[in-house]
């Protein structure tokens, strides 16, 4: 969340629940002109003046951002929109409160700022570059000095990874739904089909490329030049075999892949899997294969049937059951896979 020089504020740390509380200790970080990490939780004498009712802690850390504090803002900025990943690590509690705020910028291969010791320096970049692998971020925790295995400096490390991206294998009407519901969860949209006719950037507005090439050769290419990750979502929509077989072929022996899914009846899917057999795809590789692809909501319309495809994206991702929520007991929010 930021607060601006006039008062006003834009973003949201909580969806709600704390924002008048950060507001003031915002206003009153920049009047001191010193950092302040400030914990609100429901055992709190105060929860309820501040509205964190729903449960549990969260821990804020707010800071006065200028040129001065933060020089490297603007080549931050320009990273995240040349889609070239960055960490920023920012020390939120020290014993010495000089170092507050101090900050390291972690490029996959570079490094900026300093937090006044080399060795605490080399520890963060090299376990913010992990982080920023996974698309991770956390508080790690260090000796004074970046000592391992000790505590005492808390480092927040918030990883600015590129959007993850899905590829979208088919320029049908139900690729332009998905595509859309994609989007809007901030994936980096692609639609490939080899059909020049259908394959257009006017079919599909809300992808972020529509490339023209048989998806097979497709894959391949990005593949080798490293834009497919473990992020990578790959739906195949063609229901044409000529099409799907030989993309699925290469997308299920991808050295990394988030998900693969590939629409069609179960009878296709029978079909489907006795030609990718022959093809000569192992039993181990053939579980990678979402199919058919989707959740079970009774989708019908080409939108319904988006939901249910990023739906069980989603579930794949952070481990959910896709049961009602009403069904299960525990934590909501399952951890990072």
């Amino acid at each position: 969340m930021v607060v601006a020089p006039d008062g006003t504020v834009a973003g949201s740390v909580s969806g709600g629940c704390v924002e008048a509380a950060v507001y003031e200790l915002a206003t009153d970080v920049v009047a001191s002109g010193r950092p302040a990490l400030q914990s609100y939780g429901v055992t709190d004498d105060g929860a309820f003046e501040i509205g964190l009712t729903c449960g549990g802690v969260i821990d804020i850390f707010a800071e006065p951002m200028s040129r001065h504090t933060f020089p490297q803002l603007e080549a931050v900025a320009d990273d995240l929109a040349a889609h070239r990943p960055t960490a920023v690590a920012t020390v939120i509690a020290h014993p010495d409160p000089r170092w507050l705020g101090r900050r390291l910028i972690v490029g996959q291969h570079t490094t900026d700022g300093s937090f006044g010791s080399d060795r605490a320096d080399a520890a963060v970049a090299d376990d913010a570059r992990g982080l920023l692998a996974a698309g991770q971020s956390t508080v790690l925790s260090y000796g004074a000095d970046g000592q391992r295995q000790e505590s005492g400096m808390d480092v927040f490390v918030a990883s600015h990874a590129p959007r993850p991206r899905m590829i979208i294998l088919g320029a049908i009407d139900f690729a332009a739904a998905l595509a859309r519901q994609a989007a809007f969860l901030g994936y980096r949209v692609t639609v490939c089909d080899a059909r020049p006719l259908f394959a257009t950037a006017a079919r599909f507005p809300d992808a972020d490329e529509v490339v023209v090439a048989w998806p097979n050769r497709y894959l391949v290419e990005q593949a080798a030049a490293g834009e497919i990750d473990a992020r990578t979502a790959v739906c195949v929509l063609t229901h044409d075999p000529k099409f799907d077989v030989p993309a699925l072929s290469v997308a299920l022996r991808l050295p990394q892949v988030g998900y693969i899914g590939v629409m069609g009846s179960r009878r296709t899917h029978d079909e489907r899997v006795g030609r990718l057999r022959e093809a000569g795809i192992s039993d181990a590789e053939m579980g990678m294969l979402s199919s058919p692809i989707g959740l079970d909501l009774g989708a019908r319309t080409p939108e319904e049937t988006a939901v249910s495809i990023v739906a069980e994206i989603i579930a794949h991702r952070w481990g959910g059951g896709g049961q009602p929520l009403r069904r299960t007991s525990g934590r909501i929010h399952h951890d990072f896979q």
